[in-house]
């Protein structure tokens, strides 16, 4: 990662990470680290049953998820590795019940979508109130899926956090969206492409999600501050290496299988998104070790990319 170029992870829910890691990498590497804490997205520390979805209406909910995020701040805010502080993952998609072979995803946010943001606003002002380094903290929401209702309902946030998956063109009007409504630099906190499809063979694959990843670092930078909109951050991709663990035709979901089954349609190289291929490098044929990496085109774009951010 280093050798790429890479100077931020973003951690996506705080418990049980390994201290001594992280702060192994921080000071041999010069990695820092966007700490998470789900509040409520796959019924994370709320307490709810999952048929039923977190309820930011529920005191007692609220309660629970925002202890839990303060408990992530008094653990981590001595640590000198901390970037900012991350709220949620896209709960703005939040859905309960099963549609089709999907099973929600715990978290029931349209029974009331401003007591979402306004939860949001109140984790952002006790963070605030409980780190002495007064770090930013960011939502992670679904693009910019309630935007406007967020920008109406936490007013404490210091960052438009997106998870975006828009294509090979980068992020289009998605930085002049935010000036114009919310006012707040963004991070892009996922983005990326499967180096798979149905279109090509391999190697054509890796090539397209090489240009994916081309198109969207580069959407940033033509919104830098002095650039474009000026309220560019930078983003963290989805994701360095395949996650095997992840899909399949239920119930199966085998982590020794590479599945090759699209779970989502969106603007890739053939319509879908593979869960178990966005990585930008790949574990081989799984025969090795799944801590094998096997370098993909899109890992050299970036090298060469990042090439003039890297730090000694």
């Amino acid at each position: 990662m280093k050798e790429m170029g890479v100077n931020t992870l973003r951690l996506y829910h705080y418990p049980n990470f390994n201290k001594d890691l992280l702060k192994a990498a921080y000071e041999d590497y010069g990695f820092m680290y966007m700490i998470g804490a789900f509040i409520g997205m796959y019924c994370t520390d709320s307490g709810a049953e999952w048929f039923e979805g977190t309820d930011y209406t529920n005191p007692e909910q609220c309660k629970k998820m925002l202890a839990s995020v303060e408990k992530m701040v008094e653990e981590y805010k001595d640590e000198p590795y901390v970037l900012m502080w991350v709220l949620g993952n896209e709960n703005n998609y939040g859905s309960v019940g099963v549609v089709g072979v999907a099973a929600g995803t715990g978290c029931n946010i349209r029974k009331d979508i401003p007591a979402y943001y306004k939860f949001v606003n109140e984790c952002a002002k006790r963070i605030k109130e409980l780190d002495p380094q007064q770090r930013p903290v960011a939502i992670c929401n679904g693009d910019l899926l309630f935007m406007d209702i967020c920008a109406q309902n936490a007013p404490e946030l210091d960052i438009y956090g997106a998870n975006a998956y828009r294509g090979k063109e980068g992020f289009g009007s998605l930085w002049r969206d935010v000036s114009r409504v919310y006012e707040r630099p963004v991070v892009i906190t996922e983005y990326g492409c499967p180096a798979l499809s149905k279109m090509y063979d391999q190697e054509r694959n890796e090539e397209e999600q090489a240009k994916y990843h081309e198109g969207s670092w580069k959407s940033m930078e033509e919104n830098f501050a002095g650039y474009g909109s000026g309220n560019a951050l930078g983003g963290t991709v989805f994701e360095f290496t395949d996650e095997w663990w992840k899909a399949g035709p239920p119930p199966e979901f085998d982590p020794f299988v590479h599945d090759e089954t699209g779970q989502w349609m969106g603007p890739f190289i053939d319509g879908w998104g593979y869960e178990e291929w966005f990585g930008l490098c790949s574990i081989g044929d799984g025969k090795d070790s799944p801590f094998k990496r096997q370098l993909r085109k899109s890992y050299f774009t970036y090298k060469k990319l990042w090439e003039k951010y890297k730090t000694k």
